[in-house]
């Protein structure tokens, strides 16, 4: 696979778009941009859904030796319930 190769660069809206090749094609819906200081822009493809958060999650506890799909099951769920619950509010003086 070819490392660097030429493309375009468009508007789309108000944003600018990069034709990405099939040789680099992402295998994500989303990615996170970051500007390095030589002015580069890096692609990070992110996970799509929760369903890969969990699968994820899953394959790490595999390095913390057997679990049985009950205990994993559990875990994750209640990673997930802490994600979810809102942020309490803030108590702030009036201006």
């Amino acid at each position: 696979m070819p490392t660097t190769l030429t493309s375009r660069i468009f508007n789309n809206g108000n944003s600018q778009a990069v034709r990405i090749p099939l040789a680099f094609r992402l295998d994500a819906q989303r990615v996170s941009i970051t500007r390095k200081e030589n002015g580069d822009l890096l692609l990070h493809p992110l996970p799509d859904a929760p369903a890969d958060r969990a699968a994820a999650i899953q394959a790490a506890l595999q390095g913390f030796g057997e679990l049985d799909d009950a205990t994993q099951r559990a875990f994750i769920a209640e990673l997930e319930g802490n994600r979810a619950q809102p942020e309490p509010d803030q108590e702030r003086e009036a201006f």
